[in-house]
């Protein structure tokens, strides 16, 4: 068995990212890319109408070319070609620049999680690259538990840290726990957002007592 993969959170937001390929699978990825902020760039003999209509996105209708990762982050290669594929993997390893071979897990260096987003909250599924099938599977499981209301409690928890934070105070040892316990996301499912900001403080009040 290969080694664990370590999970991270890239921050991608105005870094240059390739994407080495032009169809539809390409499309999914460019706009996962374009999601987190990235400026995409695009090589592939034939581009789909759906990249070339995004105005944030650059592309090179040719084929890829030995030297066409200089200068990026990260790298995707979506074509359907393994030996193309294979060949970006190979200057990405060269170049120290990671590479994300779609649907071909032997040619990368970093793999795609299945991803649910609720506004700044991110639930990710990986199986290490071994079975899309199932992280999809997982993740639409995980959509029916993890609503809308939990992007409204985030916002509620944050605003409620940054509050404490500006006042001096130390919103570490505080029972958040207890507070996410209670019947705080009961309340925002019904909208009664300022019941469940009275919960929230009045948890984390007794807490510091």
């Amino acid at each position: 068995m290969s080694a664990p993969s370590y999970p991270v959170n890239l921050v991608l937001d105005g870094r240059a990212c390739l994407v080495v390929g032009g169809g539809t699978v390409a499309a999914r990825k460019v706009d996962g890319l374009r999601t987190c902020g990235a400026r995409v760039h695009v090589i592939a003999p034939d581009i789909c109408d759906e990249i070339r209509g995004w105005p944030d996105v650059t592309s090179e209708q040719r084929p890829y070319r030995r030297g066409d990762l200089a200068g990026y982050w990260l790298v995707v290669a979506a074509t359907d070609d393994r030996l193309v594929n294979g060949a970006v993997h190979r200057e990405g390893e060269g170049s120290h620049v990671w590479v994300n071979g779609a649907d071909d897990p032997e040619h990368c260096s970093f793999t795609l999680p299945s991803v649910l987003r609720r506004g700044s909250l991110v639930v990710s599924v990986s199986t290490s690259g071994r079975s899309p099938a199932l992280s999809g599977w997982l993740r639409r499981r995980m959509e029916a538990e993890i609503g809308p209301e939990y992007e409204d409690l985030l916002e509620l928890l944050s605003s409620e840290r940054e509050v404490l934070r500006a006042e001096g105070r130390s919103t570490e040892g505080l029972d958040w726990q207890k507070a996410l316990d209670s019947e705080m996301l009961d309340l925002i499912r019904t909208g009664d957002m300022s019941s469940a900001r009275e919960r929230l403080q009045t948890c984390l009040s007794s807490s510091s007592d």
